[in-house]
């Protein structure tokens, strides 16, 4: 990759890491779900899964490390690879609401982490309990990754597109 790549991926993963901060104050309602799925429609499920991975990892150093910061950039950058290849593949759309419904339904992708973290002898019905019992945040998280890619995505999209080619990037 070539150093103006880079500078786009450490750009992206910046604002994710300026919108999390930015949200400190609600819980779960975070900006960088969609960030990440916008990135990966955009740029490809390979940049999606970096700048994923990387906001988690960075974001983390202001607001804590711990035994989950590696499902967290697992999962952030599983769904950046997952949206760009079901973008590639036809079956996820560049509209406003197929991405936001995609966005919503990754609300609860961290609750299996959550059991492997705190479980020692996990079980199915341990994983049903944590999904269960995770409902609350779950949803917090999903509502506000709809509403960030309801209401970001297409001017974040044109705004990628428009880098993607001026500088000729990812052709």
């Amino acid at each position: 990759p070539q150093a103006r790549e880079l500078i786009l991926i450490a750009v992206l993963c910046a604002i994710g890491i300026a919108g999390r901060a930015a949200f400190l104050f609600l819980p779960n309602f975070k900006p960088v779900t969609a960030l990440v799925i916008v990135t990966a429609v955009a740029l490809g499920g390979e940049t999606g899964f970096l700048v994923g991975a990387l906001t988690m990892l960075l974001s983390n150093m202001y607001f804590q490390q711990g035994p989950w910061t590696p499902y967290q950039m697992f999962a952030m950058g599983i769904i950046g690879l997952l949206a760009g290849v079901l973008f590639r593949k036809g079956l996820l759309r560049r509209n406003r609401l197929s991405l936001s419904l995609f966005g919503f339904v990754y609300g609860g992708v961290m609750n299996p982490a959550a059991m492997l973290m705190y479980q020692p002898t996990p079980s199915w019905k341990l994983l049903i309990a944590y999904y269960v019992q995770g409902v609350p945040v779950d949803l917090v998280h999903a509502v506000s990754t709809f509403l960030f890619l309801w209401l970001l995505s297409e001017p974040m999209l044109e705004k990628l597109d428009r880098i993607k080619t001026k500088y000729g990037f990812y052709q």
